[in-house]
């Protein structure tokens, strides 16, 4: 007799489960709890039933994701290429900006609804930093860059707006790592080019 209402319990938390990833993913961690019990065609008190405050159902709701960002960070202290590795370090974090607010916010803001993913944001911080470097030391970036230059350009990412799509947010982290390469660094080169040849090609087109 007990397994109907079992079954529906599980049912109802991977429906609220399901409903919070999408509401963090668009608009944020401020999301409130009835809004998303509404969502979830569900009773406030359901979901309190399941999770009874904030931090347990951002915890629940975007655990699988921070763990998919470990795993992203060590693949990137184990890349041999220090620009490459750093690079890929931004260019994650302007995916998650355009694809996951609410995992933005838990890993990189501070927001009190993420506080369970403290250890999380201090090991990216730590993680970065190493990126950095590396980078430095291999001559990949300029010397005088530090990781709070970084942070300045995740910032710059994480306040962008992009009107329609992510492809302005894409050059805007190009531009940001040709501004970190080193004046003498193949990455400079190729990341000028790259940025080049569109324009280019435009001109050749209106012609």
């Amino acid at each position: 007799m007990t397994r109907k209402p079992r079954t529906d319990a599980e049912l109802n938390r991977r429906r609220i489960l399901a409903t919070a990833r999408a509401a963090f993913a668009g608009e944020g961690l401020d999301v409130p709890m009835r809004e998303i019990a509404r969502r979830a065609g569900l009773g406030t008190a359901t979901v309190h039933r399941h999770f009874p405050a904030r931090t347990d159902l951002v915890a629940a709701a975007l655990a699988e994701l921070v763990a998919e960002c470990r795993a992203d960070m060590r693949a990137l202290l184990a890349e041999p290429d220090p620009w490459r590795a750093l690079g890929g370090a931004v260019r994650r974090f302007a995916e998650h900006r355009v694809h996951d607010r609410g995992l933005d916010e838990a890993l990189f803001g501070s927001h009190p609804a993420a506080a369970s993913f403290a250890a999380d944001r201090r090991a990216q911080e730590r993680a970065m930093r190493q990126l950095v470097d590396r980078a430095r030391e291999a001559g990949a970036v300029r010397r005088d860059v530090t990781v709070e230059d970084v942070r300045v350009c995740l910032g710059a990412i994480a306040s962008f707006r992009p009107a329609r799509s992510g492809a302005a947010l894409g050059r805007l982290v190009e531009l940001l790592l040709i501004g970190l390469a080193a004046d003498d660094g193949p990455a400079r080169g190729t990341r000028a080019r790259s940025l080049q040849a569109p324009e280019r090609a435009g001109a050749g087109e209106q012609r």
